[in-house]
């Protein structure tokens, strides 16, 4: 006699591989909006295609977004190190490699990222606030210096839309 739950887990794994769910990749987007205040919003990118990056390799998820021209810099911040108020200097992807930082906007949202959590900086084109604040604060969290990978890119900011990637 053979075991249902395991026709049943069998069932659901070739369930899984025949009909695949994509993934989806959170984000913070660090943007401005119409009236020059920074914010930031929770995002994900979740147009994943299964297939091959390079045949004969076997498929995985991919969800390529395309851009013109970037520029990668990784930065290690210091310990206790915090940043003056200030605009990201081009739209750009930023992601920690090691330790915490942190990115607080003008609207007073503070988030705290570690390895591996995303954020996409687009905060341009913001205005000075009654204390000459523009775009946003950051700096390191914790005991260790925050190493950071970044990639710019050569593109115009979007304004007034959270969420540019999907």
């Amino acid at each position: 006699m053979q075991d249902s739950s395991s026709d049943r887990t069998a069932s659901q794994s070739n369930d899984a591989q025949e009909n695949p769910t994509p993934p989806t990749i959170d984000y913070w987007h660090v943007w401005t909006d119409s009236d020059g205040i920074s914010h930031q919003s929770r995002c994900q990118i979740q147009n994943f295609v299964l297939k091959s990056i390079a045949p004969p390799a076997s498929p995985q998820w991919l969800d390529k977004l395309n851009t013109a021209d970037a520029t990668i810099t990784f930065t290690v911040q210091p310990v206790g190190w915090i940043g003056t108020w200030h605009e990201n200097p081009k739209p750009q992807w930023i992601i920690p490699l090691s330790g915490r930082w942190f990115v607080e906007t003008m609207d007073g949202h503070r988030v705290e990222m570690g390895v591996g959590e995303i954020s996409f900086g687009e905060d341009q084109n913001t205005k000075a606030d009654a204390q000459g604040n523009k775009g946003h604060l950051s700096g390191t969290v914790g005991d260790e210096p925050a190493v950071i990978m970044i990639v710019q890119l050569e593109e115009n900011p979007t304004i007034g839309q959270a969420c540019r990637f999907k």
